[in-house]
């Protein structure tokens, strides 16, 4: 209340223009009908007869009284006159048409009869007088338009969408004197619109048509305005604009539309994502919701870019505790000072660790018995790991299957792995630790539908301070009959944005002038973005049964090539001449395409008709549970042949110059080596 009383009465803008625009009203009214009497009488005021002068003196102030209540209940003192067109228009005209046959009903009955031309003129000359005031902003808009047309450092602008999103946009420009932008045509598909202008500016053809009209009418910038365009219609029309070396503007989507926050400050440039033409995967939120609140939910390598953003998604869902785990503590600060201050409320216990870690991850569970895990740790860099193949093995492979095991003892109620189209005939060892990884998800799962839980082995390398704890069936046989833990994989291809992903890359090639580095010029992925990922992540956590494999329907796979030339467009440049493209070859264990299923897999539908899940292959689990053991030991001796071993244990893996051994030459090479425990517990 002080603040107010210091500050005083203060009228807004529209007000002022709204008192403006009254004492104009008032004064035009009574100059329409004078100047109908005046031009009846050959503009000579002395042949005006008194017995018309009086009558219209006695009720012009009455009568213009009146017509300003009738305006503002058309709201003709609220509208943004700047933006004014045929709406605005049509409304002062029927407003004036009202009033006026009122003007002419209640002078006749209520005064006298005056002439037919003071009625008829004195109804277009209001007509006339109350439009010119209200659209001379307009009138004034479109001459500076004109004006910088003339000037050679306007932006000239192709506006796509002939809509009311376009118009919007193109009565935005026109009215804006600070924007330095100049539409000078228009494309639309719609065939009806060609040939016609719209204030102005022509509508010049479809989206064939815009390359010959940005050479035709010199544009260097280009506005994209059809909020309603589906993910492909607006991925064919952006990428004949990238061939082009205009910068990309559009609108944000439909809600700003709806909203009516369109305008050329709204426009936001275009982003590589909006080149892969796939809608976003929809998911029911409101079962996960229902799902994950009120439960304890562990996220490994909680800090990572995938395991961030379940983090984030999780903690929006209630839940009753959230811990995260990660073995590099940067990660995993940045995520706990952000949820922390985004929710205060959350229960967040944020842990240091290594899934490698039996102990750690046994004492985890005890600790904090988590209903739910989200297992996303995992070493996903192709070329490092075929450098590293033991790490690979031990942190992909062997990490889950410890955290696996902890989680199935202790009363997890769902496990939940990300995994990788990677993991699909692999031809790296990155990609044959993930498949590892699914198929001991699928053996799990196999031998607790079973109800043989108790035949899973305890693997381990690590000692806790009371030794080496060895979970015997026989000594606890109620914990092992009761095991509930449904586990399921959700596999997926490549995260834009994501850690070690190409898109940071290039952006950093770019900025550095180039080169831009791909391995080969047919190379191919598929795509997606990071919270459509995780929302197929959650989404399998809700609806799993256990062994599934879901798999994402990515729509088509996009060329690295034809990427990076889109992202080098995109940022104002031309690819081969102001950023060049250098391809490498492909690196070792790289292949050109990936692959979403195996041929031996089929698939099922979901609800969600972008989502499937792959029919799991049969393998013979007990013999790969008891091979794994010795594959373990195998990567804690981190011996050379360990592609070999694992190509023993993976049919599909196939790699140039790694050769699979059969089951008797793969158990002959683990005997010919021992692995001392003590020694692998001290240095891992």
């Amino acid at each position: 209340m002080e603040e107010k009383k210091k500050k005083g009465f203060h009228l807004e803008y529209w007000q002022l223009m709204a008192i403006f625009l009254i004492s104009y009203d008032l004064l035009a009214i009574h100059a329409a009908y004078f100047g109908a009497l005046w031009l009846r009488f050959d503009f000579v005021f002395s042949r005006i007869p008194p017995e018309y002068i009086l009558p219209y003196r006695r009720f012009i102030t009455p009568y213009a009284v009146g017509c300003v209540v009738v305006f503002w209940f058309f709201r003709m003192y609220r509208g943004m006159w700047s933006l004014a067109g045929l709406k605005e228009l049509l409304q002062v005209l029927e407003a004036s048409l009202i009033t006026s046959l009122l003007h002419a009903v209640l002078i006749t009955v209520l005064i006298q009869r005056m002439p037919i031309s003071y009625y008829v003129l004195g109804a277009v000359f209001q007509a006339i007088f109350l439009s010119v005031l209200r659209f001379l902003p307009r009138l004034l808009s479109y001459e500076r338009i004109r004006q910088r047309g003339n000037d050679e450092t306007a932006d000239r602008v192709m506006l796509i969408g002939a809509g009311a999103a376009g118009q919007m946009i193109l009565h935005d420009v026109m009215s804006n004197g600070s924007t330095n932008d100049r539409i000078v045509c228009v494309i639309d598909d719609n065939a009806n619109k060609w040939n016609r202008d719209i204030d102005g500016v022509p509508v010049v053809g479809g989206r064939e048509d815009i390359l010959a009209a940005v050479e035709r009418y010199h544009v260097n910038k280009i506005f994209f305005a059809i909020p309603s365009a589906t993910a492909e219609q607006k991925r064919d029309i952006l990428n004949i604009c990238n061939e082009t070396n205009c910068e990309l503007k559009q609108l944000p989507g439909l809600y700003q539309f709806v909203l009516g926050e369109v305008s050329v400050s709204a426009m936001k440039d275009v982003s590589v994502e909006d080149l892969l033409g796939r809608e976003p995967i929809q998911t029911e939120l409101k079962e996960v919701f229902d799902f994950v609140h009120g439960k304890s939910v562990l996220v490994t390598g909680g800090g990572g870019s995938i395991g961030s953003e379940l983090c984030r998604q999780i903690a929006a869902h209630g839940p009753r505790q959230l811990i995260i785990l990660d073995i590099y503590e940067n990660n995993a600060y940045d995520i706990q000072l952000e949820l922390r201050e985004k929710y205060p409320e959350l229960d967040l216990k944020v842990l240091i660790g290594s899934v490698r870690d039996s102990g750690r991850m046994m004492s985890l569970f005890e600790e904090y018995r988590p209903q739910l895990v989200y297992h996303a740790a995992a070493h996903k860099h192709v070329p490092l790991m075929e450098d590293s193949p033991c790490e690979a093995i031990k942190n992909n492979a062997i990490g889950t299957y410890k955290t696996a095991y902890a989680a199935m003892v202790h009363g997890c109620k769902r496990f939940v792995l990300i995994s990788t189209d990677k993991a699909v005939n692999p031809t790296n060892i990155m990609g044959a630790s993930k498949r590892l990884c699914e198929m001991i998800i699928q053996s799990f799962d196999t031998k607790i539908k079973a109800g043989r839980a108790a035949d899973i082995p305890q693997l381990f390398t690590h000692y806790t301070e009371n030794g080496r704890e060895q979970l015997d069936p026989k000594e606890n046989p109620g914990l092992f009959a009761n095991i509930r833990t449904e586990f399921v994989a959700v596999r997926f291809g490549n995260v834009l944005g994501s850690n070690g992903s190409v898109i940071p890359i290039f952006k950093k090639q770019i900025e550095n002038g180039g080169p831009v580095t791909v391995t080969h010029p047919d190379i191919i992925r598929y795509f997606m973005t990071i919270p459509e990922a995780v929302s197929l992540v959650l989404l399998a956590g809700t609806n799993a049964k256990g062994g599934e494999i879901f798999v994402l329907d990515m729509g088509s796979p996009v060329k690295i090539d034809t990427l990076a030339r889109n992202l080098i467009r995109l940022s104002g440049l031309r690819p081969d001449v102001d950023i060049m493209i250098e391809y490498t070859g492909l690196r070792p264990g790289e292949k050109l395409y990936e692959e979403k299923l195996m041929a031996e897999e089929g698939i099922r539908k979901t609800e969600n008709e972008k989502i499937h899940i792959g029919c799991p292959l049969k393998f013979d689990v007990d013999m790969f549970l008891e091979d794994l053991d010795g594959l373990m030991e195998a990567a804690y001796m981190n011996r050379r042949d360990i592609k070999q071993l694992v190509a023993g244990m993976v049919s599909t893996y196939h790699q140039e110059g790694v050769e699979a051994v059969d089951g008797e030459t793969y158990r002959k090479l683990l005997k010919e080596s021992e692995l001392v425990a003590v020694g692998a517990g001290e240095n891992d």
